[in-house]
């Protein structure tokens, strides 16, 4: 990002993600996954992620949306197999989606 541009400057966002899973709704159970065990998933990167400086987090120095969505999925996808995307709102307008 050159010097000039408003986003060069340090400033907050308040982020939305999604992550988002693929595959076979299990007949038994009714779904492709259970929310919570996406959600102990997400949980470590939360943690990570919120009311921190994104820009000190080890592959983040440059945290756009999609480069956000991109970290997400990365770190995700091991623990995660059904994982098929990963959304990033910056904004309730903007935002990026990742699918590997």
């Amino acid at each position: 990002m050159h010097a000039g541009h408003k986003c060069a400057r340090i400033h907050g966002h308040s982020f939305r993600v999604e992550i988002h899973v693929s595959g076979e709704v299990d007949q038994h159970v009714g779904w492709v996954q259970d929310f919570a065990d996406i959600k102990a998933a997400f949980q470590p990167l939360f943690e990570q992620l919120d009311h921190n400086y994104l820009n000190e987090i080890d592959g983040l120095e440059n945290p756009t949306s999609e480069n956000l969505a991109r970290w997400v999925w990365d770190r995700l996808r091991p623990v995660l197999p059904l994982l098929s995307r990963a959304v990033v709102h910056e904004t309730c307008a903007c935002g990026a989606i990742y699918t590997g």
